[in-house]
């Protein structure tokens, strides 16, 4: 899916996702990524939401995030509530979605001026849209 483009130089935006590839202003990424309006981590080592574990979280908050979104790959898929309770314990908002709603809902929050941070997993699994 492509979206229609932003000020690519204010900030970090999807620009597009596709089946094994997801794009960040304009840059073609196929691994799982943290992205946050002021920072793209793309060394996130999982590539499935099993392996998610607390020092995966731990990464996000140190980013200082206002919301948290999980993108968990081709369907939504909770993990266990202690993964990310130091979130929700923080009163840090937590959403957990498949990774093309993620990044969608990224990109609206981000242009609205939210502190949000996504950490999209399993981007090899994405739907061709």
């Amino acid at each position: 899916m492509k979206f229609a483009e932003d000020n690519l130089n204010e900030g970090y935006f999807i620009t597009s996702y596709d089946t094994g590839k997801l794009m960040v202003n304009g840059k073609t990424i196929t691994t799982s990524l943290v992205i946050a309006p002021d920072q793209l981590i793309m060394d996130w080592s999982i590539s499935d939401i099993s392996q998610l574990s607390t020092g995966h979280i731990e990464k996000i908050c140190r980013l200082k995030p206002e919301l948290v979104l999980i993108g968990t790959g081709r369907q939504q898929c909770f993990p266990d509530i202690a993964i990310y309770a130091e979130l929700i314990q923080s009163g840090i908002g937590v959403d957990i979605m498949d990774t093309a709603a993620a990044c969608r809902t990224y990109n609206i929050l981000n242009s609205e001026g939210r502190r949000v941070v996504a950490g999209l997993i399993q981007i090899n699994d994405l739907p061709q849209t």
